[in-house]
Protein backbone atom coordinates (compact mmCIF):
# COMPACT_ATOMS: atom_id res chain seq x y z
CA UNK A 1 0.00 0.00 0.00
CA UNK A 2 1.13 3.56 -0.65
CA UNK A 3 -0.15 6.95 0.41
CA UNK A 4 0.92 10.48 -0.50
CA UNK A 5 -0.50 13.97 -0.23
CA UNK A 6 0.12 17.33 -1.84
CA UNK A 7 -1.90 20.52 -2.32
CA UNK A 8 -3.69 22.54 -4.95
CA UNK A 9 -6.24 25.38 -4.86
CA UNK A 10 -9.97 25.50 -5.67
CA UNK A 11 -11.39 28.83 -6.77
CA UNK A 12 -14.79 30.02 -5.56
CA UNK A 13 -15.37 33.22 -7.48
CA UNK A 14 -12.12 35.13 -7.06
CA UNK A 15 -11.31 33.58 -3.69
CA UNK A 16 -9.13 30.51 -3.33
CA UNK A 17 -9.40 27.54 -0.96
CA UNK A 18 -6.37 25.32 -0.44
CA UNK A 19 -7.28 21.71 -1.27
CA UNK A 20 -5.34 18.68 -0.04
CA UNK A 21 -4.90 16.13 -2.82
CA UNK A 22 -4.51 12.64 -1.34
CA UNK A 23 -3.60 9.51 -3.31
CA UNK A 24 -4.01 6.02 -1.89
CA UNK A 25 -2.88 2.74 -3.56
CA UNK A 26 -4.22 -0.60 -2.41
CA UNK A 27 -3.98 -4.16 -3.77
CA UNK A 28 -6.88 -5.06 -6.01
CA UNK A 29 -8.28 -4.68 -9.48
CA UNK A 30 -6.73 -1.70 -11.24
CA UNK A 31 -9.14 1.22 -11.01
CA UNK A 32 -8.97 4.99 -10.63
CA UNK A 33 -11.56 6.65 -8.37
CA UNK A 34 -11.70 10.42 -7.86
CA UNK A 35 -13.75 11.75 -4.92
CA UNK A 36 -14.25 15.15 -3.31
CA UNK A 37 -17.11 16.88 -5.20
CA UNK A 38 -15.40 17.19 -8.61
CA UNK A 39 -17.23 18.62 -11.63
CA UNK A 40 -17.27 17.04 -15.10
CA UNK A 41 -14.01 18.62 -16.31
CA UNK A 42 -12.24 17.55 -13.12
CA UNK A 43 -13.61 14.00 -13.33
CA UNK A 44 -12.10 13.75 -16.81
CA UNK A 45 -8.66 14.41 -15.30
CA UNK A 46 -8.38 10.67 -14.63
CA UNK A 47 -7.82 10.03 -18.33
CA UNK A 48 -5.59 13.09 -18.80
CA UNK A 49 -3.41 12.22 -15.82
CA UNK A 50 -3.02 8.55 -16.79
CA UNK A 51 -1.97 9.40 -20.35
CA UNK A 52 0.35 12.22 -19.19
CA UNK A 53 2.14 9.98 -16.68
CA UNK A 54 2.67 7.18 -19.21
CA UNK A 55 3.81 9.56 -21.97
CA UNK A 56 6.24 11.18 -19.54
CA UNK A 57 8.13 7.92 -19.17
CA UNK A 58 6.81 6.97 -15.74
CA UNK A 59 5.01 3.74 -14.87
CA UNK A 60 1.32 3.88 -14.05
CA UNK A 61 0.52 1.83 -10.93
CA UNK A 62 -1.64 -1.22 -11.69
CA UNK A 63 -3.48 -1.17 -8.38
CA UNK A 64 -6.69 0.16 -6.90
CA UNK A 65 -6.15 3.94 -6.85
CA UNK A 66 -8.28 6.42 -4.92
CA UNK A 67 -7.63 10.16 -5.13
CA UNK A 68 -9.44 12.36 -2.61
CA UNK A 69 -9.80 16.13 -2.70
CA UNK A 70 -10.25 17.60 0.77
CA UNK A 71 -12.26 19.44 2.07
CA UNK A 72 -14.90 17.41 0.27
CA UNK A 73 -17.62 20.00 0.93
CA UNK A 74 -16.00 22.62 -1.34
CA UNK A 75 -17.06 22.36 -5.03
CA UNK A 76 -14.08 21.82 -7.30
CA UNK A 77 -14.06 22.67 -10.97
CA UNK A 78 -11.65 22.85 -13.86
CA UNK A 79 -8.45 21.18 -14.91
CA UNK A 80 -6.06 23.00 -12.58
CA UNK A 81 -5.82 19.93 -10.27
CA UNK A 82 -4.23 17.71 -12.95
CA UNK A 83 -0.64 18.40 -11.95
CA UNK A 84 -1.28 17.83 -8.24
CA UNK A 85 -3.16 14.58 -8.92
CA UNK A 86 -0.38 13.22 -11.14
CA UNK A 87 2.38 14.03 -8.64
CA UNK A 88 0.38 12.59 -5.72
CA UNK A 89 -0.17 9.33 -7.65
CA UNK A 90 3.54 9.04 -8.51
CA UNK A 91 4.47 9.71 -4.89
CA UNK A 92 2.03 7.05 -3.67
CA UNK A 93 3.68 4.64 -6.14
CA UNK A 94 7.06 5.66 -4.61
CA UNK A 95 8.36 7.07 -7.91
CA UNK A 96 8.73 10.36 -5.98
CA UNK A 97 9.57 10.82 -2.31
CA UNK A 98 6.22 11.75 -0.66
CA UNK A 99 8.01 14.07 1.77
CA UNK A 100 9.13 16.40 -1.04
CA UNK A 101 5.58 17.21 -2.10
CA UNK A 102 3.73 17.34 1.23
CA UNK A 103 4.01 21.14 1.52
CA UNK A 104 4.00 21.90 -2.19
CA UNK A 105 1.13 23.62 -4.01
CA UNK A 106 0.74 22.49 -7.61
CA UNK A 107 -1.49 24.23 -10.16
CA UNK A 108 -1.76 23.29 -13.82
CA UNK A 109 -3.51 21.30 -16.52
CA UNK A 110 -1.85 18.32 -18.16
CA UNK A 111 -1.95 17.52 -21.84
CA UNK A 112 -2.00 13.90 -22.92
CA UNK A 113 1.67 14.21 -23.89
CA UNK A 114 2.62 15.42 -20.42
CA UNK A 115 2.93 19.10 -21.24
CA UNK A 116 1.74 21.50 -18.55
CA UNK A 117 -0.83 23.94 -19.85
CA UNK A 118 -1.84 27.28 -18.30
CA UNK A 119 -5.09 27.66 -16.37
CA UNK A 120 -7.22 30.55 -15.20
CA UNK A 121 -6.97 32.11 -11.76
CA UNK A 122 -3.29 31.49 -10.98
CA UNK A 123 -2.89 34.80 -9.10
CA UNK A 124 -5.84 34.37 -6.69
CA UNK A 125 -4.85 30.72 -6.24
CA UNK A 126 -1.29 31.63 -5.23
CA UNK A 127 -2.60 34.43 -3.00
CA UNK A 128 -4.79 31.88 -1.20
CA UNK A 129 -1.85 29.51 -0.82
CA UNK A 130 0.33 32.28 0.62
CA UNK A 131 -2.37 33.28 3.10
CA UNK A 132 -2.63 29.63 4.19
CA UNK A 133 1.10 29.56 4.97
CA UNK A 134 2.48 27.80 1.87
CA UNK A 135 5.61 29.30 0.35
CA UNK A 136 6.37 26.94 -2.57
CA UNK A 137 4.18 26.67 -5.67
CA UNK A 138 4.54 24.99 -9.06
CA UNK A 139 2.68 26.51 -12.00
CA UNK A 140 2.80 26.35 -15.80
CA UNK A 141 5.72 28.29 -17.19
CA UNK A 142 3.41 30.73 -19.05
CA UNK A 143 1.82 31.86 -15.77
CA UNK A 144 4.99 31.99 -13.64
CA UNK A 145 5.14 35.78 -13.98
CA UNK A 146 1.59 36.08 -12.71
CA UNK A 147 2.32 33.81 -9.73
CA UNK A 148 5.51 35.77 -8.92
CA UNK A 149 3.41 38.86 -8.15
CA UNK A 150 2.67 37.35 -4.73
CA UNK A 151 5.46 38.31 -2.30
CA UNK A 152 7.13 35.69 -0.12
CA UNK A 153 6.33 32.75 -2.40
CA UNK A 154 8.92 30.68 -4.30
CA UNK A 155 7.55 29.96 -7.78
CA UNK A 156 8.67 27.15 -10.10
CA UNK A 157 7.41 27.35 -13.68
CA UNK A 158 7.52 24.05 -15.58
CA UNK A 159 6.83 23.13 -19.19
CA UNK A 160 6.09 19.45 -18.68
CA UNK A 161 5.49 16.74 -16.12
CA UNK A 162 8.85 15.23 -17.12
CA UNK A 163 10.63 18.39 -15.96
CA UNK A 164 8.78 18.42 -12.64
CA UNK A 165 9.56 14.74 -11.98
CA UNK A 166 13.24 15.44 -12.65
CA UNK A 167 13.25 18.40 -10.24
CA UNK A 168 11.54 16.39 -7.48
CA UNK A 169 13.88 13.39 -7.91
CA UNK A 170 17.05 15.49 -8.27
CA UNK A 171 17.58 14.16 -11.76
CA UNK A 172 18.74 16.00 -14.89
CA UNK A 173 16.02 18.34 -16.10
CA UNK A 174 15.16 17.55 -19.74
CA UNK A 175 14.92 20.32 -22.29
CA UNK A 176 11.44 21.03 -23.57
CA UNK A 177 10.31 23.21 -26.42
CA UNK A 178 8.36 26.31 -25.37
CA UNK A 179 4.66 25.68 -25.02
CA UNK A 180 3.74 28.22 -27.69
CA UNK A 181 4.84 28.07 -31.27
CA UNK A 182 4.64 31.78 -31.87
CA UNK A 183 0.94 31.85 -31.02
CA UNK A 184 -0.39 32.84 -27.59
CA UNK A 185 -2.37 30.26 -25.68
CA UNK A 186 -6.09 30.79 -26.05
CA UNK A 187 -6.68 31.15 -22.33
CA UNK A 188 -3.97 33.81 -22.07
CA UNK A 189 -5.03 35.62 -25.22
CA UNK A 190 -8.43 36.37 -23.73
CA UNK A 191 -10.38 34.29 -26.24
CA UNK A 192 -12.37 32.57 -23.52
CA UNK A 193 -14.78 35.22 -22.26
CA UNK A 194 -17.45 34.49 -19.63
CA UNK A 195 -20.87 35.47 -20.88
CA UNK A 196 -21.95 36.27 -24.39
CA UNK A 197 -21.78 39.89 -25.38
CA UNK A 198 -19.18 41.00 -22.84
CA UNK A 199 -16.48 43.24 -24.24
CA UNK A 200 -13.22 42.92 -22.35
CA UNK A 201 -10.98 45.52 -23.89
CA UNK A 202 -8.45 46.77 -21.41
CA UNK A 203 -7.78 50.48 -21.21
CA UNK A 204 -4.83 51.39 -23.41
CA UNK A 205 -1.84 53.16 -22.04
CA UNK A 206 -2.62 56.91 -22.01
CA UNK A 207 0.42 57.57 -24.19
CA UNK A 208 -1.03 55.33 -26.91
CA UNK A 209 -4.77 55.77 -26.36
CA UNK A 210 -7.16 58.39 -27.72
CA UNK A 211 -6.71 61.95 -26.45
CA UNK A 212 -9.29 64.46 -25.23
CA UNK A 213 -7.68 67.01 -27.54
CA UNK A 214 -9.47 65.20 -30.39
CA UNK A 215 -12.88 66.28 -29.02
CA UNK A 216 -14.15 69.50 -30.58
CA UNK A 217 -16.21 71.76 -28.33
CA UNK A 218 -18.39 70.00 -25.74
CA UNK A 219 -17.25 72.05 -22.73
CA UNK A 220 -19.96 70.75 -20.41
CA UNK A 221 -19.33 67.11 -21.37
CA UNK A 222 -15.55 67.54 -21.03
CA UNK A 223 -16.07 68.99 -17.55
CA UNK A 224 -18.31 66.05 -16.65
CA UNK A 225 -15.59 63.62 -17.79
CA UNK A 226 -13.06 65.43 -15.57
CA UNK A 227 -15.38 65.47 -12.56
CA UNK A 228 -16.27 61.79 -13.02
CA UNK A 229 -12.58 60.85 -13.12
CA UNK A 230 -11.65 62.99 -10.11
CA UNK A 231 -14.41 61.80 -7.81
CA UNK A 232 -15.43 58.40 -9.22
CA UNK A 233 -18.93 59.64 -10.13
CA UNK A 234 -21.26 57.76 -12.46
CA UNK A 235 -22.11 59.61 -15.67
CA UNK A 236 -24.93 59.74 -18.24
CA UNK A 237 -24.22 61.28 -21.64
CA UNK A 238 -27.40 61.95 -23.57
CA UNK A 239 -27.54 63.37 -27.07
CA UNK A 240 -28.07 62.69 -30.76
CA UNK A 241 -25.92 60.28 -32.77
CA UNK A 242 -22.58 61.71 -33.83
CA UNK A 243 -22.37 64.26 -31.03
CA UNK A 244 -19.34 62.53 -29.49
CA UNK A 245 -20.73 60.49 -26.57
CA UNK A 246 -18.72 57.34 -27.30
CA UNK A 247 -15.69 59.45 -28.24
CA UNK A 248 -15.76 61.11 -24.82
CA UNK A 249 -16.24 57.84 -22.93
CA UNK A 250 -13.32 56.19 -24.73
CA UNK A 251 -11.04 59.01 -23.56
CA UNK A 252 -12.00 58.70 -19.90
CA UNK A 253 -9.37 55.98 -19.15
CA UNK A 254 -6.65 58.39 -20.29
CA UNK A 255 -7.41 60.86 -17.48
CA UNK A 256 -7.67 58.29 -14.69
CA UNK A 257 -4.57 57.75 -12.51
CA UNK A 258 -2.80 54.36 -12.57
CA UNK A 259 -3.95 51.68 -10.18
CA UNK A 260 -2.22 51.32 -6.83
CA UNK A 261 -0.41 48.06 -6.09
CA UNK A 262 -3.35 46.72 -4.06
CA UNK A 263 -5.84 47.73 -6.75
CA UNK A 264 -3.67 46.15 -9.46
CA UNK A 265 -3.67 42.82 -7.63
CA UNK A 266 -7.46 42.99 -7.19
CA UNK A 267 -8.05 43.68 -10.88
CA UNK A 268 -5.46 41.14 -12.02
CA UNK A 269 -7.08 38.45 -9.85
CA UNK A 270 -10.47 39.04 -11.48
CA UNK A 271 -9.04 39.08 -15.01
CA UNK A 272 -7.02 35.96 -14.24
CA UNK A 273 -10.15 34.07 -13.18
CA UNK A 274 -11.89 35.30 -16.34
CA UNK A 275 -8.93 34.21 -18.48
CA UNK A 276 -8.39 37.58 -20.19
CA UNK A 277 -4.92 38.57 -19.01
CA UNK A 278 -2.89 39.56 -22.09
CA UNK A 279 0.21 37.44 -22.78
CA UNK A 280 3.39 38.83 -21.27
CA UNK A 281 1.53 41.30 -19.03
CA UNK A 282 0.74 39.50 -15.79
CA UNK A 283 -0.12 42.69 -13.85
CA UNK A 284 -2.93 45.07 -14.84
CA UNK A 285 -1.65 48.53 -13.93
CA UNK A 286 -4.21 50.71 -15.73
CA UNK A 287 -7.95 50.97 -14.92
CA UNK A 288 -9.83 48.46 -17.10
CA UNK A 289 -12.37 49.59 -19.66
CA UNK A 290 -15.25 47.20 -20.30
CA UNK A 291 -17.85 47.97 -22.98
CA UNK A 292 -20.43 45.16 -23.36
CA UNK A 293 -22.76 45.11 -26.34
CA UNK A 294 -26.35 46.15 -25.67
CA UNK A 295 -27.48 42.56 -26.33
CA UNK A 296 -25.66 41.43 -23.18
CA UNK A 297 -27.75 39.38 -20.75
CA UNK A 298 -28.14 40.03 -17.06
CA UNK A 299 -25.86 37.07 -16.31
CA UNK A 300 -23.09 38.42 -18.53
CA UNK A 301 -23.31 41.81 -16.82
CA UNK A 302 -23.38 40.81 -13.15
CA UNK A 303 -21.94 37.30 -13.37
CA UNK A 304 -23.33 33.81 -13.77
CA UNK A 305 -22.97 30.70 -15.86
CA UNK A 306 -23.30 26.98 -15.27
CA UNK A 307 -22.07 25.70 -11.92
CA UNK A 308 -20.32 28.27 -9.80
CA UNK A 309 -20.89 31.83 -11.10
CA UNK A 310 -18.14 33.46 -13.17
CA UNK A 311 -17.25 37.18 -13.19
CA UNK A 312 -19.45 39.39 -15.35
CA UNK A 313 -18.85 42.80 -16.91
CA UNK A 314 -19.26 44.65 -13.61
CA UNK A 315 -16.41 42.62 -12.13
CA UNK A 316 -14.24 42.88 -15.25
CA UNK A 317 -14.64 46.66 -14.88
CA UNK A 318 -13.62 46.60 -11.20
CA UNK A 319 -11.52 49.69 -10.37
CA UNK A 320 -12.16 50.90 -13.91
CA UNK A 321 -14.92 51.93 -16.29
CA UNK A 322 -18.10 50.15 -17.36
CA UNK A 323 -19.35 51.84 -20.52
CA UNK A 324 -22.90 51.02 -21.65
CA UNK A 325 -23.33 52.48 -25.11
CA UNK A 326 -26.91 52.70 -26.38
CA UNK A 327 -27.99 52.17 -22.77
CA UNK A 328 -31.78 52.21 -23.44
CA UNK A 329 -31.29 49.24 -25.79
CA UNK A 330 -30.15 47.03 -22.87
CA UNK A 331 -32.87 44.95 -21.28
CA UNK A 332 -34.51 46.59 -18.29
CA UNK A 333 -33.80 43.48 -16.22
CA UNK A 334 -30.07 43.73 -16.99
CA UNK A 335 -29.91 47.47 -16.23
CA UNK A 336 -31.78 47.19 -12.94
CA UNK A 337 -29.42 44.40 -11.86
CA UNK A 338 -26.70 47.08 -11.74
CA UNK A 339 -28.40 49.01 -8.94
CA UNK A 340 -27.06 46.87 -6.09
CA UNK A 341 -23.38 46.78 -7.18
CA UNK A 342 -23.50 50.54 -7.87
CA UNK A 343 -24.23 51.09 -4.19
CA UNK A 344 -22.20 48.35 -2.51
CA UNK A 345 -19.15 47.95 -4.76
CA UNK A 346 -19.62 44.18 -5.00
CA UNK A 347 -22.11 41.69 -6.39
CA UNK A 348 -23.37 38.54 -4.67
CA UNK A 349 -24.49 35.86 -7.14
CA UNK A 350 -26.39 32.89 -5.75
CA UNK A 351 -26.72 29.66 -7.73
CA UNK A 352 -27.56 26.07 -6.86
CA UNK A 353 -23.84 25.25 -6.85
CA UNK A 354 -23.03 27.98 -4.33
CA UNK A 355 -22.93 31.67 -3.52
CA UNK A 356 -20.10 33.83 -4.84
CA UNK A 357 -19.16 37.38 -3.84
CA UNK A 358 -17.39 39.25 -6.65
CA UNK A 359 -15.81 42.72 -6.51
CA UNK A 360 -17.57 45.40 -8.59
CA UNK A 361 -16.32 48.87 -7.66
CA UNK A 362 -16.55 50.57 -11.05
CA UNK A 363 -17.29 53.92 -12.65
CA UNK A 364 -20.36 53.59 -14.86
CA UNK A 365 -20.79 55.67 -18.02
CA UNK A 366 -24.11 55.51 -19.86
CA UNK A 367 -24.62 56.85 -23.37
CA UNK A 368 -28.15 57.30 -24.69
CA UNK A 369 -29.96 58.80 -27.65
CA UNK A 370 -32.94 61.02 -26.81
CA UNK A 371 -35.32 58.89 -28.90
CA UNK A 372 -35.25 55.91 -31.27
CA UNK A 373 -34.36 58.07 -34.27
CA UNK A 374 -31.92 60.16 -32.21
CA UNK A 375 -33.04 63.56 -33.53
CA UNK A 376 -35.40 64.62 -30.78
CA UNK A 377 -33.12 67.35 -29.40
CA UNK A 378 -32.01 68.72 -32.75
CA UNK A 379 -33.21 72.17 -33.67
CA UNK A 380 -36.13 72.15 -36.05
CA UNK A 381 -38.62 69.42 -36.81
CA UNK A 382 -36.18 66.61 -37.43
CA UNK A 383 -37.71 63.96 -35.15
CA UNK A 384 -40.43 61.70 -36.51
CA UNK A 385 -41.02 59.76 -33.28
CA UNK A 386 -44.45 60.12 -31.62
CA UNK A 387 -44.34 61.57 -28.11
CA UNK A 388 -45.55 58.28 -26.62
CA UNK A 389 -42.66 56.44 -28.28
CA UNK A 390 -40.17 58.99 -26.95
CA UNK A 391 -41.54 58.62 -23.41
CA UNK A 392 -41.35 54.83 -23.54
CA UNK A 393 -37.81 54.94 -24.94
CA UNK A 394 -36.55 57.31 -22.26
CA UNK A 395 -38.35 55.32 -19.54
CA UNK A 396 -36.16 52.29 -20.31
CA UNK A 397 -33.60 53.89 -17.97
CA UNK A 398 -35.53 53.48 -14.74
CA UNK A 399 -35.77 56.20 -12.12
CA UNK A 400 -34.00 54.16 -9.41
CA UNK A 401 -31.07 53.54 -11.77
CA UNK A 402 -30.80 57.20 -12.83
CA UNK A 403 -31.02 58.28 -9.19
CA UNK A 404 -27.66 56.56 -8.69
CA UNK A 405 -26.05 58.53 -11.53
CA UNK A 406 -24.36 61.68 -10.21
CA UNK A 407 -23.76 63.47 -13.52
CA UNK A 408 -26.29 63.80 -16.34
CA UNK A 409 -25.10 65.84 -19.28
CA UNK A 410 -26.79 66.75 -22.55
CA UNK A 411 -24.27 66.38 -25.37
CA UNK A 412 -25.35 68.79 -28.09
CA UNK A 413 -24.26 68.41 -31.74
CA UNK A 414 -20.88 70.01 -32.40
CA UNK A 415 -21.27 73.48 -33.89
CA UNK A 416 -19.79 74.31 -37.26
CA UNK A 417 -17.58 76.94 -35.62
CA UNK A 418 -16.07 74.42 -33.17
CA UNK A 419 -15.66 71.78 -35.86
CA UNK A 420 -13.93 74.00 -38.41
CA UNK A 421 -12.00 76.32 -36.13
CA UNK A 422 -8.92 74.08 -36.17
CA UNK A 423 -8.28 74.73 -32.48
CA UNK A 424 -7.85 71.79 -30.12
CA UNK A 425 -9.04 71.38 -26.59
CA UNK A 426 -7.01 70.43 -23.56
CA UNK A 427 -5.05 67.22 -23.80
CA UNK A 428 -5.74 64.19 -21.66
CA UNK A 429 -2.40 64.74 -19.91
CA UNK A 430 -3.42 68.25 -18.75
CA UNK A 431 -6.78 67.02 -17.45
CA UNK A 432 -5.16 63.97 -15.84
CA UNK A 433 -2.80 66.26 -13.89
CA UNK A 434 -5.77 68.12 -12.37
CA UNK A 435 -7.54 64.84 -11.64
CA UNK A 436 -4.43 63.56 -9.86
CA UNK A 437 -4.21 66.72 -7.73
CA UNK A 438 -7.91 66.57 -6.86
CA UNK A 439 -7.65 62.94 -5.83
CA UNK A 440 -4.69 63.75 -3.61
CA UNK A 441 -6.73 66.47 -1.86
CA UNK A 442 -9.61 64.06 -1.35
CA UNK A 443 -7.27 61.31 -0.09
CA UNK A 444 -5.73 63.70 2.45
CA UNK A 445 -9.17 64.72 3.70
CA UNK A 446 -10.40 61.10 3.88
CA UNK A 447 -7.22 59.78 5.49
CA UNK A 448 -8.07 57.43 8.36
CA UNK A 449 -11.49 56.57 6.89
CA UNK A 450 -12.46 53.50 4.82
CA UNK A 451 -13.16 55.71 1.78
CA UNK A 452 -10.79 56.91 -0.92
CA UNK A 453 -12.99 58.83 -3.37
CA UNK A 454 -15.73 61.40 -2.85
CA UNK A 455 -18.25 59.12 -4.57
CA UNK A 456 -17.71 56.48 -1.86
CA UNK A 457 -18.43 58.71 1.15
CA UNK A 458 -21.87 58.04 2.73
CA UNK A 459 -24.29 60.94 2.71
CA UNK A 460 -24.60 60.95 6.51
CA UNK A 461 -20.87 61.61 6.82
CA UNK A 462 -21.04 64.43 4.29
CA UNK A 463 -23.89 66.10 6.14
CA UNK A 464 -22.46 65.74 9.64
CA UNK A 465 -18.67 65.60 9.35
CA UNK A 466 -17.72 67.74 6.37
CA UNK A 467 -19.81 70.85 5.85
CA UNK A 468 -19.98 73.15 2.81
CA UNK A 469 -19.74 76.92 3.19
CA UNK A 470 -22.62 78.61 5.10
CA UNK A 471 -25.64 79.14 2.84
CA UNK A 472 -24.20 77.08 0.01
CA UNK A 473 -27.01 74.49 0.17
CA UNK A 474 -29.88 76.96 -0.30
CA UNK A 475 -30.37 76.06 -3.98
CA UNK A 476 -30.35 72.34 -3.18
CA UNK A 477 -32.89 72.85 -0.40
CA UNK A 478 -35.24 74.60 -2.83
CA UNK A 479 -34.92 71.70 -5.28
CA UNK A 480 -35.85 69.23 -2.54
CA UNK A 481 -38.96 71.27 -1.70
CA UNK A 482 -39.92 71.36 -5.40
CA UNK A 483 -39.47 67.60 -5.73
CA UNK A 484 -36.56 67.91 -8.16
CA UNK A 485 -34.13 66.23 -5.79
CA UNK A 486 -34.41 63.15 -3.59
CA UNK A 487 -32.53 62.47 -0.35
CA UNK A 488 -30.12 60.23 -2.27
CA UNK A 489 -29.87 62.95 -4.91
CA UNK A 490 -28.82 65.50 -2.27
CA UNK A 491 -26.06 63.17 -1.06
CA UNK A 492 -24.79 62.79 -4.61
CA UNK A 493 -24.90 66.54 -5.22
CA UNK A 494 -22.75 67.01 -2.11
CA UNK A 495 -20.26 64.43 -3.34
CA UNK A 496 -19.97 66.15 -6.74
CA UNK A 497 -19.64 69.55 -5.03
CA UNK A 498 -16.72 68.27 -2.98
CA UNK A 499 -15.07 66.99 -6.17
CA UNK A 500 -15.58 70.38 -7.85
CA UNK A 501 -14.01 72.07 -4.81
CA UNK A 502 -11.05 69.67 -4.94
CA UNK A 503 -10.53 70.39 -8.64
CA UNK A 504 -10.65 74.13 -7.99
CA UNK A 505 -8.34 73.91 -4.97
CA UNK A 506 -10.94 75.08 -2.43
CA UNK A 507 -11.05 73.78 1.15
CA UNK A 508 -14.80 73.18 1.03
CA UNK A 509 -17.68 73.57 -1.43
CA UNK A 510 -19.05 77.05 -2.01
CA UNK A 511 -22.36 78.16 -3.47
CA UNK A 512 -21.05 77.97 -7.05
CA UNK A 513 -19.89 74.37 -6.47
CA UNK A 514 -23.34 73.34 -5.22
CA UNK A 515 -25.05 75.15 -8.10
CA UNK A 516 -22.79 73.56 -10.70
CA UNK A 517 -23.28 70.13 -9.11
CA UNK A 518 -27.05 70.65 -9.31
CA UNK A 519 -26.77 71.69 -12.96
CA UNK A 520 -24.69 68.61 -13.79
CA UNK A 521 -27.30 66.40 -12.10
CA UNK A 522 -30.62 67.98 -13.07
CA UNK A 523 -29.71 69.66 -16.37
CA UNK A 524 -31.31 72.90 -15.22
CA UNK A 525 -29.05 75.91 -15.87
CA UNK A 526 -27.95 77.70 -12.70
CA UNK A 527 -26.04 80.57 -14.28
CA UNK A 528 -22.60 79.11 -13.49
CA UNK A 529 -20.29 79.64 -16.48
CA UNK A 530 -18.49 76.56 -17.79
CA UNK A 531 -15.16 77.26 -19.43
CA UNK A 532 -12.20 75.26 -20.59
CA UNK A 533 -9.58 74.39 -18.04
CA UNK A 534 -11.62 72.82 -15.28
CA UNK A 535 -14.41 74.00 -12.98
CA UNK A 536 -14.83 77.71 -12.22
Amino acid sequence: MGFARTCSVALVGVDGVVVEVQADLEPGVAAFTLVGLPDKSLSESRERVRAAVVNSGAEWPQKKLTVGLSPASVPKAGSSFDLAVAVAVLAAAEAIDPRTIADLVLIGELGLDGRVRPVRGVLPAVLAAAEAGYDQVVVPEQTAGEASLVPGVSVLGVRSLRQLIAVLTDGPVPEEEPADDGRPDAILAGLLVPGAGVGTGLAPDPADGPDLADVAGQRAARLAIEVAAAGGHHLLLSGPPGAGKTMLAERLPGVLPPLTRRESLEVTAVHSVAGILPPGKPLVSRPPYCAPHHSATMQSLVGGGNGLPRPGAVSLAHRGILFLDEAPEFSGKALDALRQPLESGHVVVARAAGVVRLPARFLMVLAANPCPCGRHTLHGDGCDCPSSVIRRYQARLSGPLLDRVDLRVEVEPVSRADLLSGSTGETSAAVAARVHTARERAAARLDGTPWHLNAEVPGHELRTRWHPAPGALSAAERDIERGLLTARGLDRVLRVAWTLADLAGRDRPETRDIQLALELRTGIARGVPISAGGPP
